[in-house]
């Protein structure tokens, strides 16, 4: 659970919003629920996990070449 508490008492409520909204998005809790949302059959996740690996290797090669120049 994400709690956020004032850091003094002149603190306005905007600012304490701002807070929460900036924890939740660097907890990942809300890509976690939408990711939930539908059922996803195993096959599919795992599909999914290994298209991103697939994905950041590539990514990596490229980052690579570009630093060696090749490209």
């Amino acid at each position: 659970m994400i709690e956020v508490t004032r850091k003094d008492s002149k603190e306005s409520a905007e600012n304490l919003v701002r807070r929460f909204n900036r924890r939740v998005q660097q907890s990942g809790l809300i890509i976690a629920v939408k990711q939930g949302q539908y059922f996803e059959k195993p096959m599919s996740k795992r599909d999914r996990r290994q298209k991103a690996i697939v994905r950041t290797q590539r990514k990596a090669l490229k980052l690579k070449k570009i630093k060696l120049g090749q490209r």
